[in-house]
């Protein structure tokens, strides 16, 4: 009896699935080249991107170039162990890190392994290092601050939960210093209001993240902290994926309708890294040498920080990158990129930082796309025209430089912007509430320190908020509390100014 043609078609691809289920030659593959931590292995047809590979020996690779002929992958921990014409096998598995509320107040590497010898982590489930960031439905507008502790910052740039507000700046300028005080100003943010804060160290040095962490646990911010550490001494493929995994434990908080701060200190180096790995991986160098994917590398990471619908629990992911410039070029491939990606930029420069103006905010060049519409009420009536003022005294401190003779009222101005200028110090790890912020602030904008030397300005900050604290500290709470200033609150701080003038003591 003759077969039909469609019985052998059905046995044909009988005979394939049960090859293909049964011994899939395509999941093993043999390496073919290695070093500089990087494997290219022939084989694994069906690997797809981004797939964690096995090399035995406890290392694992991620596959990164699928080409004709071979698979470049990256190693996930030395080479050494990896030789020519050894076996390599699908996991199945794209790259995840394992979460669970154990991770906070942990130090833990971009796979999730703990670094503080405080004993393995308890964790609920794995989540993928990337992903595709949740759509415009899925969100909504920015519209609650996020509190820095920094004057200058929350007045002139303030933040949003669900933002994105680039630290920019040259090295030794004060760039981690902000995003450490933001994290350590959490402690002075009610407890439903505070962040859950994410710390991404990125190529630093081990006795750099060790100092971080220990701040950290001296001021008690580590109780909501977590920091991922990719060190100088990690290999390339680690510094690659830090921020995502530091991305991922962010998200699973921020699915469970928390808010959280993530740090990425610092996308530079990030960048560098991912630049190391395509020119040994073989991709053609672009601007810099930086390969053209460069700028979706930093795209899809920040992307992800938002604010969720309530239908989504509305929790948000705060994002501050950092990128350092060199001698102030914000006009590099790599500040441009992450400029045009984030909601705007707090622009250190060198210049301000060496003339003793800490936290050297330049204010002509920092900008919030966002968190205007999310900032305080009080501190917006407070710090409307702060920006402003400060620009026109600049411009009119340039002229007076030339000895150009100056009517009354731009004396005025002038003596107002300096004493308004140190106003705005800030010494490191020493955030304020914004109760206190909107006080001290009152004082500058209303010329309460018009008559005070600019040598005594922080002193009489010092001594003003001392002195509420002990004498009327439920002004402070209120201010603390309430979003409008109400006439009769703003009574109660003018009559708590003018008492301070007849306690305040000059050059103590």
């Amino acid at each position: 009896m003759a077969i039909r043609p469609e019985e052998i078609t059905k046995i044909i691809q009988d005979k394939i699935e049960h090859f293909n289920t049964s011994a899939d030659i395509s999941e093993v593959g043999t390496v073919i080249q290695v070093g500089d931590g990087i494997a290219r292995v022939h084989g694994l047809q069906n690997v797809k991107s981004s797939e964690l590979v096995d090399f035995g020996n406890g290392i694992k690779g991620m596959a990164m170039n699928l080409e004709y002929d071979n698979v470049g992958c990256v190693l996930m921990g030395s080479d050494t162990h990896i030789k020519e014409g050894g076996i390599v096998k699908r996991t199945g598995e794209v790259i995840s890190i394992p979460v669970g509320e154990d991770v906070i107040g942990r130090v833990v590497n971009p796979l999730g392994q703990p670094l503080d010898g405080k004993g393995g982590l308890k964790t609920d489930k794995n989540m993928p290092l990337d992903i595709v960031a949740p759509g415009i439905i899925d969100r909504q507008p920015v519209k609650q601050p996020l509190q820095t502790g920094i004057k200058a910052i929350d007045a002139m740039v303030p933040i949003g939960k669900g933002q994105r507000e680039l630290i920019i700046g040259d090295r030794q300028t004060g760039k981690t210093a902000i995003a450490i005080d933001a994290i350590i100003n959490q402690k002075n943010v009610p407890q439903e209001q505070r962040c859950i804060c994410i710390y991404v160290a990125i190529g630093q040095k081990q006795s750099t993240v060790a100092q971080v962490v220990k701040t950290l646990s001296d001021f008690g911010a580590m109780d909501y902290t977590v920091v991922v550490s990719a060190t100088a001494s990690d290999p390339a493929s680690l510094l690659y994926i830090a921020p995502y995994a530091g991305c991922a434990i962010g998200e699973y908080f921020m699915w469970k309708g928390k808010d959280v701060l993530i740090v990425y200190d610092d996308l530079s180096k990030h960048a560098q890294a991912y630049r190391q790995m395509s020119l040994l991986l073989r991709r053609p160098p672009g601007r810099e040498a930086y390969p053209g994917d460069v700028f979706y590398l930093h795209s899809r990471l920040l992307e992800r920080a938002c604010k969720l619908s309530n239908e989504n629990g509305g929790g948000s992911l705060t994002a501050l990158p950092i990128i350092e410039t060199q001698a102030n070029d914000v006009s590099a491939y790599i500040p441009t990129n992450v400029i045009s990606i984030t909601d705007g930029q707090i622009y250190l420069e060198s210049n301000l930082f060496l003339s003793g103006i800490k936290p050297a905010v330049n204010v002509g060049l920092s900008v919030s796309r966002v968190g205007g519409s999310a900032q305080r009420k009080t501190m917006r009536k407070v710090a409307g025209t702060l920006r402003i003022d400060l620009s026109q005294y600049q411009e009119l401190a340039g002229f007076a430089q030339f000895g150009s003779e100056l009517d009354k009222e731009s004396q005025r101005q002038i003596a107002r912007g300096q004493r308004m200028t140190e106003l705005l110090k800030q010494n490191q790890y020493m955030p304020l509430t914004v109760g206190e912020e909107v006080l001290v602030l009152y004082a500058g904008t209303n010329g309460y320190l018009d008559a005070v030397e600019v040598r005594d300005v922080l002193t009489y900050e010092k001594q003003l908020l001392a002195f509420a604290r002990a004498e009327k500290s439920g002004v402070l709470d209120k201010l603390n509390t309430e979003n409008e200033l109400s006439e009769a609150l703003e009574a109660k701080v003018t009559e708590l100014l003018e008492k301070f003038k007849t306690v305040f003591q000059a050059g103590k």
